[in-house]
């Protein structure tokens, strides 16, 4: 595990749209009104949570920055991530099989947000980039039409490298298929410690957690759990939304991380409160730094994978900046049937919590797994963009006791391949000694390659196959490739890739420019590139 060594604590910002969906406004609404009972939840007030349409949020991040500076505390980050070797070219006639678990977490794009708002250049955030999360965190048009999952792709010319081309492919779960209807049970399990005690970390994580309380419905029950030197259950199965948010308001700030402690107490109350048919969910809290109990990253996932035995699902939410241990976080979500999301404003938490609630909490495909296969007779070689961490063997696809990822009701998967075409300026050839290339007929379809998907319904142990075969029929979509190619160009000069081409942080921005079609997220994106010197 590389320990990455920053220099400063680091502040999110991001706009809170007025179009935001009507169950985030009246959550947000709902939190106000139990913060200041006396008060209407429509008045004009100086809450700078809730502020709409030309607010900044994340405040919190921004305000401990400065008090930090103003007492005179050191500059001193101790932030840690997993090292990522970047995927390289692989011949098909040596290796046709891509294989890997699908990942819906969006952590990467908002801590790199996070940084990059907080001054940081090229030369400081490439160990927080996995460029499959930044990729993820932005929506794609795919018309949901089959039961299942619906597939929208692109085959275009490689703006970096333009004697390859670029495979981008968006697999859309439905929003409705397997979604459970006898309600949610949630465990909010809360990190007290006092490394939380900074109002980008616990305050932000508790009006998160009433926002998220206030889209509740009677069917659903909620406790919560805290952990610090032990862990302490303050609420436990309850639907009453003043109650749970005079629990949450209880928390505070102390002692040491028993993140293990924490884990098993919440998972017990979820399988006491367990609801059968329904949708039930450990969501942690945390900045990942964990010092008493089990504090090494492979005693954590060990504990978690056999936490979700039990059929409770985990989400992780990562708050905060200079310890913050992404490496936990991401690891214990990969392990535990989970998803990973970083929360740098209140803004975001409204994103995750409420606009995309049943993306983010209700699992309709668990152990989802990919194995992509390239025709020879029109690929020469592939490289895989991003997931460099959910690599699979070839065999483990066809094998249901390896796990896959979990995708939600309505969430989208995007997979990215470079790939050289046969008779290109780029196909070096394969010269083997004790083989013959043969293909057969199948491979005269014109076909670039077959993507196949297992997946288990969210109750099932025995996985489904779909297949979908992939022609050269151009791009389908100008606006989400070029800003998809945008992200791709940008990662690869951050991470400062050996396969960046002709990429540089202008011409990234170009491209993603010429994609937002007026998307917030999206010019939000682009205007982090400027930050980092993109000529616009």
């Amino acid at each position: 595990m590389n320990r990455k060594v920053l220099s400063a604590l680091m502040a999110g910002t991001m706009l809170v749209s007025a179009t935001a969906c009507s169950s985030a406004k009246a959550a947000s609404e709902s939190v106000r009104a139990h913060n200041n009972p006396e008060t209407q939840a429509s008045a004009d007030g100086d809450d700078s949570y809730y502020a709409e349409c030309t607010t900044v949020a994340g405040v919190a991040a921004a305000e401990t920055e400065s008090e930090n500076k103003q007492a005179g505390n050191p500059d001193f980050n101790t932030e840690e991530y997993n090292t990522i070797k970047e995927n390289g070219f692989v011949n098909v006639s040596e290796a046709p099989l891509s294989t890997f678990a699908a990942d819906v977490d969006t952590a990467s794009y908002c801590n790199l947000r996070r940084m990059i708002n907080g001054g940081w250049d090229l030369n400081n955030i490439s160990s927080a980039i996995r460029t499959e999360e930044i990729v993820n965190y932005f929506d794609y048009k795919v018309d949901n039409t089959d039961k299942v999952f619906s597939v929208q792709y692109s085959v275009g010319e490689c703006p970096w490298n333009t004697n390859n081309k670029l495979l981008v492919l968006t697999m859309q779960a439905n929003s409705e298929i397997n979604v459970p209807s006898e309600g949610n049970n949630f465990v909010f399990l809360i990190d007290s410690s006092g490394s939380m005690n900074s109002k980008d970390k616990l305050p932000l994580v508790k009006e998160s957690f009433k926002m998220l309380a206030g889209t509740l419905t009677a069917k659903d029950r909620v406790s919560v759990v805290t952990y610090a030197g032990a862990s302490d259950t303050i609420i436990e199965g309850s639907n009453d939304y003043n109650a749970i948010c005079a629990a949450i308001d209880k928390v505070s700030a102390r002692g040491g991380t028993n993140g293990s402690g924490g884990i098993e107490a919440a998972y017990k109350c979820a399988q006491k409160n367990f609801i059968k048919g329904g949708n039930n969910r450990v969501i942690i809290a945390s900045d990942g730094d964990m010092n008493l109990g089990i504090t090494s990253q492979s005693g954590l996932v060990d504990l978690i994978k056999e936490k979700k035995e039990t059929g409770v699902f985990l989400t992780t939410l990562g708050f905060g900046t200079g310890n913050y241990s992404d490496a936990n976080m991401e690891s214990i979500a990969d392990a535990g049937n989970g998803n990973y999301f970083y929360i740098d404003s209140i803004a975001e938490a409204e994103r995750v919590l409420c606009e995309k609630l049943k993306e983010t909490t209700i699992t309709v495909a668990k152990d989802v797994k990919f194995q992509v296969e390239f025709n020879p007779a029109e690929v020469a070689s592939y490289r895989q963009i991003g997931y460099e961490n959910r690599q699979m063997s070839a065999s483990d696809f066809h094998d249901d006791k390896k796990d896959g990822g979990e995708i939600g009701a309505g969430a989208q998967v995007t997979v990215c391949y470079e790939i050289v075409p046969v008779g290109s300026a780029n196909d070096k050839g394969s010269d083997l000694k004790y083989q013959d290339k043969k293909i057969n007929d199948k491979a005269k379809t014109g076909e670039l390659c077959t993507v196949s998907v297992r997946y288990k319904a969210p109750d099932a142990d025995e996985s489904s196959l779909i297949e979908y075969p992939l022609k050269d029929n151009g791009v389908s979509n100008r606006e989400d490739y070029n800003f998809i190619c945008g992200i791709i160009e940008a990662s690869m000069v951050m991470r400062k890739s050996e396969y960046i081409g002709t990429a540089t942080i202008d011409s990234a921005y170009q491209l993603a420019k010429s994609g937002t079609n007026n998307n917030k997220y999206r010019e939000e994106f682009c205007s982090l590139l400027k930050k980092l010197g993109a000529d616009g």
